[in-house]
């Protein structure tokens, strides 16, 4: 019995790795990142004024040394944290509702179905305008978490998905 020549020889390229968001989860866009990158960054700095103080207090190195030291340390943590909460954040539109995903170290689902939303805000700071992106905030009946908002959406998508609940929210009043 002869073998085909092909079928001995592995493949060079190796199967593709499933993707580790599942069917219907939508990752933010691309340009999001950035965002997300900067704001993580600055959230950060107030480690460098701390820093200083405790270094002039101490007088051990020079308060500039520790500054640049410290600021650095906290620019790179920012936006390496940054760039991690882009990747983990991920929204979904079924026929129950809302489901946003997110979360490095601690991940979350938060489930709005239709029934709870109350109304449904689009924000759009400077920096998101100049990148074409909203953050949606839909507003929930109850007390814990109500509200949910899915950051940095690309503008057209979180326009969309809004009329979509809204949509919805209408059908399930009707």
């Amino acid at each position: 019995m002869q073998t085909d020549a092909l079928d001995a020889v592995p493949p060079a390229v190796p199967p593709p790795i499933a993707s580790p968001a599942p069917e219907g989860w939508q990752p933010l866009p691309r340009r999001a990142r950035a965002l997300m990158m900067l704001g993580m960054a600055a959230m950060c700095l107030p480690a460098v004024p701390a820093a200083a103080i405790l270094a002039a207090a101490t007088d051990v190195l020079p308060t500039a040394v520790v500054a640049c030291s410290v600021l650095a340390v906290a620019l790179a943590f920012g936006l390496w944290r940054g760039a991690r909460q882009y990747a983990c954040l991920a929204w979904r539109l079924d026929a129950e509702g809302l489901a946003v995903r997110r979360g490095t170290l601690w991940e979350s689902e938060t489930r709005v179905p239709a029934s709870r939303v109350q109304h449904l805000d689009i924000k759009r700071g400077p920096l998101q305008r100049r990148r074409d992106l909203s953050t949606l905030v839909v507003h929930t009946a109850g007390t814990r978490l109500s509200t949910v908002s899915v950051p940095h959406l690309d503008a057209g998508d979180a326009e969309r998905l809004r009329d979509a609940l809204s949509r919805q929210v209408h059908d399930v009043d009707d």
